[in-house]
Parts: C-alpha cells; sequence; structure tokens
C-alpha cells in the first residue's frame, strides 16, 4: 500500500494595478482534510515598497521572507539605494534554487513598486521567475484564476481592482475545501504598504 501525501492548500493572489500592485491570501492552513490553523499568514512585507505572498508550507514560506527581508536590508546599505521588485524576485529565485534538491515547499508571488512602476513576478517552488500582471498560486489557483481571466483590467486603479481580487479569493473559498477562513490583503502603492483584512458578505 503507497503512502499517502498530504500537501498544503492554499489560494494567494497577486494583481498589477495603474497605480500599485495588490497581494492577497486566505488564511487556512490545512494538509489534506485537517485543517491546522485558521488564521495562518501567507501575505509578508520585505522592503517599505515590496510584499510577497506564498502558498505551501508556513514554515519555509517564513524562512524565506526573512532570509529575503535580511538580504535585501544589506542591498540597500550597500548600495545605498532600496532593492527593485525584480532585484528581489531575483534574490529569492537564487534562495529557491540553491535548495532544489530539498527544496522549500512554497509556491511565492512577489510585487511591489519600483521608481513608480508597479510589477508582479510568480516564482515555482525551484525559482523559475515569470512576470505577469495577474497571478494566482495554490489549490484554489485554478478557480480565483477564471475570475481573474475574465475581470482583469490593466487600467484599474488598486481601489477598482480590490473586488476583482476579493471575488476571486471567495470563489476561490468557496469550491477549494483547503481554503477559507478570512483573507490579509496587501495594497502595495508609491506611498508604501497598507495591510487589510476585509470581511466577506
Amino acid at each position: 500500500m503507497s503512502e499517502q501525501r498530504y500537501f498544503p492548500g492554499a489560494t494567494t493572489i497577486g494583481m498589477v494595478c495603474k497605480d500599485g500592485v495588490l497581494l492577497a491570501s486566505e488564511r487556512r492552513y490545512s494538509y489534506g482534510t485537517f485543517v491546522m490553523s485558521k488564521g495562518a499568514k501567507k501575505v509578508f512585507t520585505i522592503t517599505d515598497n515590496i510584499g510577497v505572498a506564498c502558498a505551501g508550507i508556513v514554515g519555509d514560506m517564513q524562512v524565506l521572507t526573512r532570509e529575503a527581508r535580511a538580504y535585501m536590508k544589506i542591498y540597500q546599505y550597500e548600495r545605498d539605494r532600496p532593492g527593485t521588485v525584480k532585484n528581489t524576485a531575483k534574490l529569492i529565485a537564487n534562495l529557491l534554487s540553491s535548495r532544489r534538491m530539498f527544496p522549500f515547499l512554497a509556491e511565492t508571488i512577489i510585487a511591489g513598486v519600483s521608481d513608480g512602476i508597479p510589477e508582479l513576478y510568480v516564482l515555482d517552488s525551484i525559482g523559475s521567475v515569470l512576470g505577469d500582471k495577474f497571478a494566482a498560486v495554490g489549490s484554489g489557483a485554478p478557480i480565483a484564476i477564471g475570475v481573474l481571466e475574465s475581470e482583469y483590467n490593466e487600467g484599474m486603479s488598486v481601489e477598482e481592482a480590490k473586488p476583482v481580487l476579493l471575488r476571486a479569493v471567495k470563489s476561490a473559498m468557496a469550491r477549494d475545501i483547503s481554503s477559507g477562513d478570512g483573507v490579509d490583503l496587501m495594497v502595495i502603492t508609491q506611498q508604501g504598504i497598507k495591510e487589510e483584512s476585509p470581511r466577506f458578505s
């Protein structure tokens, strides 16, 4: 009899808007049918204008984001300027690639604003870097991406895009048993990062 493996589920989404980027993830942390936590944080800040949202093992996400935050502080100290979203994506890709034989079990979306330009990159667990305008990762991604494909518009402001992103998360939570228990939303603009916890009606 083969051993059954359970991988943690999640729904994590990122969107580029004309004046910033949005990152969101629901809070449920589960293995198969067992819910380990209803308050897991999967959205993290890296710098004043860059954030990351992950799906996968929460411990791996936490280690990865802590390392990235430390390296980006060193980058800013040595060069006397903040790192860009692309710098951060490449750094995290290198951290993931260096562990490719024993990978971090995390799919990652890195987004932020560099020199007034909103950017988003998607990374898999071994460090592939793909730039995009919107993305969804985790077990609820196939459901969420359907909403984004039909409703996303590149010209939307962050305020206009919020309801679209929340509809995508809500759709995934309704159909994916591994996603649920509320949502953490990060709004990143040139002015900085704002974190919200919207309630679904």
